[in-house]
C-alpha cells in the first residue's frame, strides 16, 4: 500500500466569501474544495501553499497559521492523503477566467458564502465551518468518491 500524499491547502475568505476551486479534471466533476495541493520535498507548506494557489488561480497569497487537518482516502484506488489547511490572504492579483492551471486539474473558480456551501458538494466536510468561523478543525479518516 502506497504511502498518503501530504498537501497543503488555503481557506481564503474574504468579504464573507470563500474561494472553492474544482476537485477533479473531469468537466463533469461537481466536487469542490478549497485551492492548494501536494507538496513538494525540500520546501516548506507554506512555500508549496504558495506555488499551488499561484498555478490554480493566479493569485499571490500570504500564508497564515493551520486552521484545518483533514484526511482522506479512495478505497476503489487505495489513494490517502492528509491535508493541512492554512488561512490565507490575497495580497495581489484577482481571479480571472483566462488564467490557465498549468497541470491542467483546476478550471474553474468561484467565491462562495456560506449559504453557498449548502447547495454544493465540498470536501472537507468541515471546510465551510472552519472556514467562517474561528479555531482550529480536525476531519478524521473521509471516504472519498470520485464523480
Amino acid at each position: 500500500m502506497p504511502s498518503p500524499r501530504l498537501a497543503a491547502r488555503a481557506v481564503i475568505v474574504e468579504e464573507g466569501r470563500l474561494l472553492l476551486v474544482n476537485a477533479f479534471a473531469a468537466a463533469d466533476s461537481t466536487l469542490w474544495c478549497a485551492p492548494g495541493g501536494g507538496v513538494e520535498a525540500g520546501a516548506s507548506l507554506p512555500e508549496n501553499l504558495t506555488r499551488e494557489v499561484h498555478e490554480e488561480t493566479g493569485l499571490v497569497i500570504e500564508v497564515g497559521p493551520p486552521c484545518l487537518i483533514n484526511e482522506f482516502h479512495a478505497p476503489e484506488t487505495g489513494f490517502h492523503q492528509v491535508e493541512v489547511f492554512f488561512r490565507c490572504r490575497v495580497s495581489a492579483g484577482a481571479l480571472s477566467d483566462e488564467w490557465r492551471d498549468p497541470e491542467g486539474v483546476v478550471s474553474r473558480r468561484r467565491w462562495v458564502t456560506r449559504d453557498d456551501m449548502a447547495g454544493l458538494r465540498v470536501k472537507p466536510d468541515s471546510l465551510g465551518r472552519v472556514a467562517f468561523a474561528r479555531g482550529m478543525g480536525y476531519d478524521p479518516l473521509e471516504v472519498l468518491v470520485s464523480p
